[in-house]
C-alpha cells in the first residue's frame, strides 16, 4: 500500500510533464488502432508485435499496454519519422541497441513496466536525439555507463527498479537533464558521489525520492547537483536524524520547493526546519503526515516561504508564536489540518504574524470559535475559505463574528456549508472590499430585508443556493448591492418570493447572472425582471410555472422575459409547460443557449423561434413533440452547433417528419448526440420503435403529384366560389366602376356625330298614365345640354291631331324609350298604336332603336303580346331594370346614358 501511494504522485508527475498525447487518462475499449494528426494509438488491443499497416507518416506511436516480447527494429523500420514511442506496461525483456539507428528522430521513449533487466551503453548509444526516458518498474541492473550517450536527455525515470544505489553512472554525464525520478528504490544511504555523475548538469532542477526509505546522507551528497528546486521525499518515513541530514545537505543547494508528504512527522520543532534558514525555500508540503503538535517558532528559519500546506494533519492548538517568521508567506493551506474528536483551539493573533498572507484555506476545519481577534493581523488577505468548516461562532452571524477581518482587504470569503441559521444586520459590514460572497449549503431561515448585506458596496457575487427553500424576500432586499453581478438562489427561497411589488431584483441594474431555480415558484410578475437589461444567464428550472405561459391564464400569458435583451442563456426545463406564447421569446436575438426539456411541449406555435437567430444550443429533450416542421423549427436549426431532441414521440409521417430528417441528412455543422439509437418513431405502427434515421423521404415522393392536383382543383374551386359571389353580390359595383373608367376614356357614344344631326331627340318615352310620376322623377332630372327626352304630354305638337303629333316626335327620336309596367302592358292606346307604330317605325328604319326600362318582373311571353318584343330581339345593353337598392340607382343612370349613346346599327 505504501508503495501504491508513493507511485500515485509519480505517474502524476510523468503525466503532467509528458509533451504531447501520452496514456495517463483511460480510453474505451477499442478494436483498431486509431490513427489521427499523425498520432497512431495502438493501445490495449493485445498485440503481440507491431502493425505494419500504419500511414508512414506518424510521429506518435503508442503500443502500450499489449503483449510484446519485443521490439525489432525492423518492424519499426516503415516508420522512420517517428519522435515519440511507447511500449509500456508490455513483456520487453530487452532494449535491441539498433532501436534508435531505425529511429533516428526519436525523442521520447517510454518503456516503463516491462521486464528489462539489464540495460547497457550499447543499447541506447544511438538515441543521441532522446530527450525523454522512462524506464520505470523494470527491476533494471546497470552496466557500465547506460546513459553516457544521452547528451540531450531531459527527463530520466528510474523509479520502482529495486536501485540499491542512487548512482546511475560514474562519468559525468546527462549536462541537460532537468528531473531525475529515482522514487521506489531500495538504497538507503546516499553516498557524497552518487551523483558526480551530474557534476556538469546544471539544469537539474527536480528530483524525486519519493519511497526510498532512506537513513542516511553523507556530507556532501547534494553538491554536485547544488541547482537543485525541487525535491520530493513523500513517503520516505525518515527518522528526526535522518531528516536534520537532510536539511542539512539541502541547505547547500537552490531549493524552492519541498514536498514532505505522508513522512509520518507528528511534531514539528524549533530546531526541524532551522538548517534551511539561508535557503531560497518558497514551497512546503507537509500533508497527510498526521501532525499533532507544532512548537512555537518551527517556522522561524524560513522567511522566504510563500506557500505552506498543512492540510490532513491532527494539529490540535494554533497560537500566536506558531507562524512566527513567516513573514512572506502568501498562501496558508490546512484543509483538514485540526483533529475532529477535540475541537481544537485558535487562539487569538494566531495569523498575526502573517502580514503577506493573501489566501488562508480552512476548507473542513473545526474549532471551537471564531473570536473578535482570531483573523487580527491579516492586512493582506483576499481569500478566506471556511467551507464545510465547523465553527460554532458561524451559526449565528453577527456584526462581531468576522470584525477581526475589519483590516483586511479581503475580497472573497467563503461560508459554504458552516451549517449558517442566521445573519444578522450589518454582519459583513467590516468587509468594505468584499466581492465574492459564497453562502450555499446553509440552514438559512430568515426574512432578507437587505440590512444583511449593509456595507456590501463592492459585492458583484452572491452565492446562496441550497438552503432548504427557507429564504424569504422583500423588495428591499438588495439594495445595498447596487454592483451585484452574481445571484444565485437555487432551492433556497420560498414559492412566493419572487411575487413581489417591486420585484426585489429591480435594484439590480448590473446583474448577469440569476439563478431562481429549484424553488417550486408558480407566480412571478410581469416585471419581475424590469430594469435587468444586463442579465445574460437565467436559471428556472424545476419551478412551477407552466400556467403563467398559457394563453387561458387569467388576465393572459405572462410575458416576463420582455425586460431582458442581452439573455444569452435560457434555462427552463422541468416546469411542466406544455405552451409557449407567440411573444413569449420575442426580442431575444442574443440568446444563444434555450434549454426547454422535460417538459409537456406538443404543438409549437409557429413563429415562437423567429427572433431565436443567434441560437447555438437547443435542448427540447424529453417533451411530448410528434412533429418539427419548418414554420416553427427553421430558423432556430439555421446557425445550430448541438441539438438535443431525444425522447420525444415522433410521428413518422411526410406531414411531419420529412422536413426534420432531410435537415438532418444535409446538415454538417451541428452536432445532434444520439440521433442513431435516441430518436425513436413512436407513431405510425410500421415505424414503431425505428430511429427516425430509417424514415425514407423517397416515399414521400409519390405524393407530389397529387398533392399539387389537390392544390391546383382547391384553388380553382375557392376561386369559383370567390368570384360567384362577387358577382352575385357587388357585379353591379365592379361594373359601375369599369363604365366610369370606359366612358371616361371613350365618352358615352358610340354614335357617329352625323347620325345625331337627324334628330331632335335623343329618345321618345312610352310610358303608361300612371307611370309619369316616375318619369317625371326619375328620366327628366337627366336631360341637359347633351340629353333631351320626348315627352307626349309635355312635347306635343300645338294645332296637331294626338296620332299625327306622336309619329312626328318618334321621327324625331333617335331612340324609342319604353318604360315596361304591367300597366303598360293593359293600356291598349299603348300597345295597339304607340307601341305598333314604334316598332313598325324601327323594322321600317331597319335600325335597333328600342330600349327596354323594367320598372317590374314583366314575363317575355307578355312582352311579346302585347308590344310584339322579345328581351332577345335587343341588344343587352339596351334592357335596363330598374333596381330596388338606393345605392344602384347611379349606376342604373349611367347604363341608361350609355344605351341611349349606342348607334342605331343595322340589325342582324
Amino acid at each position: 500500500m505504501n508503495a501504491l501511494n508513493c507511485l500515485l504522485p509519480t505517474m502524476i508527475i510523468i503525466c503532467c510533464l509528458m509533451p504531447g498525447p501520452h496514456n495517463c487518462v483511460a480510453l474505451p475499449r477499442k478494436t483498431s488502432c486509431h490513427v489521427h494528426d499523425s498520432i497512431a494509438d495502438c493501445s490495449h488491443l493485445s498485440l503481440s508485435a507491431v502493425p505494419q499497416n500504419l500511414p508512414s507518416n506518424i510521429i506518435s506511436l503508442d503500443l502500450s499496454h499489449n503483449r510484446l516480447k519485443s521490439i525489432p527494429p525492423v518492424s519499426l523500420s516503415p516508420y522512420p519519422g517517428l519522435c515519440r514511442l511507447s511500449v509500456s506496461h508490455n513483456s520487453i525483456t530487452k532494449l535491441d541497441p539498433g532501436l534508435c539507428q531505425a529511429l533516428p528522430l526519436l525523442q521520447t521513449l517510454n518503456m516503463g513496466h516491462n521486464q528489462v533487466h539489464v540495460l547497457k551503453k550499447e543499447d541506447v548509444n544511438h538515441c543521441t536525439n532522446l530527450t525523454w526516458l522512462i524506464m520505470a518498474s523494470n527491476k533494471l541492473k546497470l552496466q557500465g555507463e547506460p546513459f553516457s550517450a544521452l547528451q540531450r536527455l531531459q527527463v530520466l525515470d528510474v523509479s520502482l527498479n529495486k536501485l540499491q544505489s542512487a548512482k546511475l553512472g560514474t562519468q559525468i554525464q546527462l549536462p541537460n537533464l532537468v528531473s531525475l525520478n529515482l522514487a521506489l528504490n531500495d538504497f538507503t544511504t546516499l553516498m557524497k558521489d552518487d551523483f558526480l555523475f551530474l557534476n556538469n548538469s546544471s539544469s537539474l532542477l527536480v528530483l524525486n525520492m519519493s519511497c526510498v526509505p532512506l537513513k542516511t546522507l553523507e556530507s556532501g551528497s547534494f553538491k554536485p547537483i547544488s541547482g537543485l528546486r525541487t525535491l520530493i521525499m513523500d513517503g520516505s518515513n525518515m527518522d528526526t536524524q535522518g531528516f536534520s541530514e537532510l536539511c542539512s545537505e539541502l541547505s547547500a543547494t537552490t531549493i524552492e520547493a519541498l514536498y514532505l508528504r505522508k513522512m509520518k512527522l507528528a511534531k514539528l520543532t524549533n530546531a526541524t526546519f532551522k538548517a534551511l534558514q539561508n535557503t531560497n525555500l518558497t514551497y512546503l508540503d507537509m500533508s497527510h503526515n498526521d501532525m499533532v503538535n507544532i512548537e512555537n517558532g518551527s517556522f522561524l528559519w524560513l522567511s522566504r516561504l510563500q506557500t505552506l500546506v498543512l492540510s490532513d494533519n491532527k494539529i490540535k492548538q494554533l497560537n500566536k508564536n506558531t507562524f512566527q517568521g513567516l513573514k512572506s508567506l502568501k498562501k496558508l493551506q490546512m484543509t483538514k489540518a485540526f483533529v475532529k474528536k477535540d475541537a481544537p483551539t485558535i487562539g487569538h493573533f494566531s495569523f498575526q504574524p502573517l502580514s503577506a498572507l493573501e489566501s488562508l484555506i480552512l476548507q473542513r476545519t473545526a474549532a471551537q470559535e471564531i473570536t473578535e481577534h482570531t483573523f487580527t493581523g491579516l492586512t493582506s488577505l483576499k481569500e478566506l475559505d471556511m467551507s464545510w468548516s465547523s465553527y460554532s461562532s458561524l451559526r449565528n452571524i453577527n456584526s462581531k463574528t468576522l470584525v477581526s477581518l475589519a483590516g483586511s482587504p479581503l475580497r472573497r470569503l467563503n461560508l459554504t456549508g458552516t451549517a449558517i441559521a442566521q445573519i444578522d444586520p450589518q454582519s459583513f459590514s467590516v468587509l468594505r472590499n468584499l466581492t465574492t460572497l459564497l453562502l450555499d449549503y446553509n440552514f438559512i431561515k430568515q426574512i432578507l430585508t437587505g440590512k444583511e448585506f449593509e456595507g456590501l458596496d463592492q459585492v458583484e457575487e452572491i452565492y446562496m443556493s441550497n438552503n432548504q427553500q427557507t429564504v424569504h424576500l422583500k423588495s428591499t432586499s438588495f439594495v445595498n448591492v447596487p454592483n451585484l453581478r452574481v445571484l444565485t438562489l437555487r432551492k433556497s427561497l420560498t414559492a412566493e418570493a419572487v411575487n413581489l411589488d417591486p420585484s426585489p431584483f429591480s435594484p439590480l441594474t448590473n446583474l448577469t447572472f440569476l439563478d431562481l431555480s429549484n424553488n417550486n415558484i408558480a407566480n412571478i410578475r410581469e416585471d419581475m425582471l424590469k430594469g435587468l437589461a444586463n442579465l445574460k444567464v437565467l436559471k428556472l428550472q424545476h419551478n412551477n410555472i407552466a400556467r403563467l405561459w398559457k394563453s387561458a391564464n387569467l388576465g393572459g400569458p405572462v410575458l416576463f422575459l420582455k425586460h431582458t435583451p442581452r439573455l444569452v442563456t435560457l434555462q427552463m426545463d422541468s416546469n411542466g409547460l406544455d405552451e409557449i406564447p407567440a411573444e413569449a421569446l420575442r426580442g431575444l436575438g442574443n440568446l444563444r443557449n434555450l434549454n426547454l426539456s422535460s417538459n409537456l411541449f406538443n404543438r409549437l406555435k409557429d413563429t415562437i423561434f423567429d427572433d431565436l437567430d443567434s441560437l447555438r444550443v437547443l435542448n427540447l429533450q424529453k417533451n411530448l413533440i410528434t412533429a418539427v416542421r419548418p414554420e416553427v423549427f427553421k430558423t432556430p436549426l439555421a446557425n445550430l452547433s448541438l441539438l438535443v431532441m431525444d425522447k420525444n414521440p415522433f410521428d413518422c409521417t411526410c406531414e411531419t417528419m420529412l422536413w426534420f430528417v432531410t435537415w438532418l441528412n444535409e446538415t454538417n455543422m451541428t452536432h445532434v448526440p444520439g440521433l442513431r439509437d435516441q430518436y425513436l418513431c413512436n407513431t405510425p405502427l410500421a415505424y414503431f420503435n425505428r430511429s427516425i434515421m430509417e424514415f425514407d423521404p423517397l416515399s414521400c415522393k409519390d405524393m407530389t403529384p397529387f398533392q399539387t392536383l389537390y392544390i391546383l382543383s382547391s384553388t380553382a374551386v375557392v376561386m369559383l366560389m370567390v368570384t360567384a359571389f362577387v358577382v352575385r353580390y357587388q357585379g353591379w359595383r365592379i361594373l359601375f366602376y369599369w363604365n366610369i373608367l370606359i366612358n371616361r376614356t371613350l365618352g358615352f357614344s358610340d354614335a357617329h356625330v352625323a347620325e345625331g344631326w337627324e334628330f331632335k331627340y335623343d329618345a321618345y318615352i312610352i310610358h303608361a298614365e300612371q307611370d309619369s310620376s316616375w318619369v317625371e322623377r326619375r328620366l327628366s332630372p337627366l336631360e341637359n345640354d347633351k340629353c333631351k327626352f320626348c315627352l307626349e304630354d309635355r312635347d306635343a305638337l300645338p294645332g296637331m291631331s294626338q296620332p299625327a303629333s306622336i309619329l312626328d316626335n318618334m321621327k324625331k327620336s333617335r331612340k324609342i324609350l319604353f318604360v315596361v309596367t304591367e300597366t303598360l302592358l293593359r293600356d291598349p292606346w299603348c300597345t295597339r298604336f304607340i307601341a305598333q307604330h314604334a316598332i313598325h317605325r324601327d323594322i321600317e328604319a331597319n335600325r335597333d332603336s328600342v330600349i327596354l326600362v323594367f320598372l317590374q318582373d314583366v314575363h317575355d311571353y307578355k312582352l311579346s303580346r302585347s308590344l310584339y318584343l322579345r328581351r332577345g330581339m335587343l341588344r343587352p345593353c339596351c334592357i335596363l331594370d330598374w333596381p330596388v337598392h338606393k345605392e344602384r340607382v347611379p349606376a342604373f343612370h349611367q347604363k341608361l346614358l350609355m344605351a341611349l349613346g349606342m348607334t342605331n346599327r343595322l340589325m342582324d
